[in-house]
């Protein structure tokens, strides 16, 4: 099948390398600013044919191929158009790990990484991790990875994101159990004895969805974005609630939330029965986690 009509549209006249660069700084860079643009250009480059920064910059000069240009001018088209950098290869990078991502899950954060970092050194050595609203399943595999030792289980209520996190698992050589689940049911169960249950639900108030960045509001899946306005805490309430059970005595509840709403966390878990429910901060200053004990 050819691509003819797609390099109809292609504004560069030599198909150099160079001429490539130039148009992601033309097309992207008043949107993502210059280094940026220089970013997603390298990355392009990077997944299309698998040349790196230095390659890019001593072959500036040379002719691309008709199926080369389409691989590195195509992503250009989508990114345009406001789709994330991260849909566009299918891929993103936390923790060490490469991972799978498409529109059925969002796009891990740095501040999820963070959650990972402080349950890595907290000093709990963790025997069987729950992860709830799993996604992609960045977390639970990066607690795989740290924990060799542990059972890992995954929950997530949508079954096109258990399918993309069951092939990072696969991707990664990492055992996790998948599981389908939805934490607002009353009769949803997590996996009993465990001593490690951790969630990044749903968080931000359907009224903030217009403040949102365009690419995160009309391409990120709503349904592991927002939560109802009258109860932003639902989900965390919800899964506070099935954790008590699921968790042996001693056992950690971790959670990320909302930087204006998780504050109240800590006095509804202690209300629960957790005790030492505390509110902790991300590198940004803004509140963000909570950390609390059966």
């Amino acid at each position: 099948m050819t691509h003819a009509a797609d390099l109809c549209t292609v504004r560069i006249p030599a198909n150099t390398v160079g001429a490539v660069l130039d148009l992601y700084q033309h097309d992207l860079g008043a949107r993502h600013g210059e280094a940026e643009a220089r970013a997603i250009a390298e990355a392009v480059f990077e997944h299309g044919l698998s040349w790196g920064r230095a390659r890019l910059l001593a072959e500036r000069d040379a002719r691309l191929s008709e199926s080369e240009l389409l691989r590195v001018y195509l992503p250009l088209k989508r990114i345009r158009s406001g789709e994330p950098l991260q849909y566009v290869l299918g891929r993103t990078r936390f923790h060490g790990l490469d991972l799978e991502v498409t529109p059925a899950v969002l796009i891990p954060r740095p501040e999820t990484e963070e959650l990972v970092d402080r349950i890595v050194r907290s000093g709990h050595r963790p025997a069987r991790i729950v992860d709830v609203g799993t996604g992609s399943g960045c977390i639970a595999l990066a607690l795989a990875r740290h924990f060799p030792q542990a059972e890992v289980y995954g929950l997530d209520v949508s079954a096109a994101a258990l399918a993309v996190a069951r092939r990072n698992g696969e991707r990664n050589r990492l055992p996790v159990h998948w599981v389908l689940a939805d934490v607002l049911d009353e009769r949803c169960m997590l996996p009993a004895q465990a001593d490690l249950v951790v969630s990044n639900p749903p968080y931000v108030p359907r009224a903030e969805a217009g403040t949102l960045e365009v690419h995160v509001r009309d391409h990120e899946p709503a349904i592991a974005l927002f939560v109802d306005d009258e109860d932003p805490l639902r989900y965390h309430r919800a899964i506070g609630m099935h954790a008590l059970p699921a968790l042996v005595p001693g056992g950690h509840l971790w959670f990320e939330g909302h930087h204006r709403t998780i504050g109240d966390l800590p006095a509804v878990l202690a209300a629960m029965g957790y005790r030492d429910a505390h509110l902790h901060h991300d590198l940004s200053g803004a509140a963000r986690f909570v950390h609390a004990i059966r």
